[in-house]
């Protein structure tokens, strides 16, 4: 599957599920200016994760352009070192704006990945912070195996 196959299947798989394509922010967020460089898929939707007023929408999918910079937690000096560090990249994602969480998010990406892309399951793990029993229920639910689920510390699982 090319990129492009990949980027149109996301967003085919997602429309289908109510969300609404938000076009990529600028790479240099335009209104922030704690942020030098879009670093993370959710960048631009920082103002609506805070506000208190009607919603354009409640759900959303993007295909972000970022840019792996420093800063706290940076993991910039792995550039170069293996195939998923690299400085720029895109970051699919689909949002939720109170309208579903946690339970309903992992479905959808489970969904997506084991029936649409058809990855091979059990090749994967997953892993959850430390603490969250509710994420780990959250997988089981799906039908992830149980061993194959690890918890982790926040150095570990950010």
């Amino acid at each position: 599957m090319t990129h492009n196959e990949l980027r149109k299947v996301f967003l085919d798989y997602f429309g289908g599920k109510d969300h609404r394509h938000v076009a990529s922010a600028s790479l240099v967020p335009q209104d922030d200016p704690t942020l030098l460089f879009t670093t993370a898929g959710m960048v631009q939707f920082k103002s609506l994760y805070s506000t208190t007023g009607e919603l354009p929408y409640r759900r959303a999918m993007t295909i972000q352009k970022c840019m792996r910079a420093g800063g706290k937690d940076s993991d910039l000096e792995n550039v170069g070192h293996s195939p998923r560090h690299l400085t720029f990249f895109e970051m699919l994602g689909h949002f939720s704006f109170g309208d579903y969480f946690k339970d309903e998010s992992l479905a959808f990406a489970w969904e997506f990945f084991s029936k649409v892309l058809g990855v091979d399951t059990e090749r994967l793990w997953a892993s959850v912070y430390e603490e969250d029993d509710e994420a780990v229920e959250a997988w089981k639910k799906v039908g992830f195996p149980a061993e194959r689920i690890v918890r982790l510390g926040a150095a570990d699982n950010f």
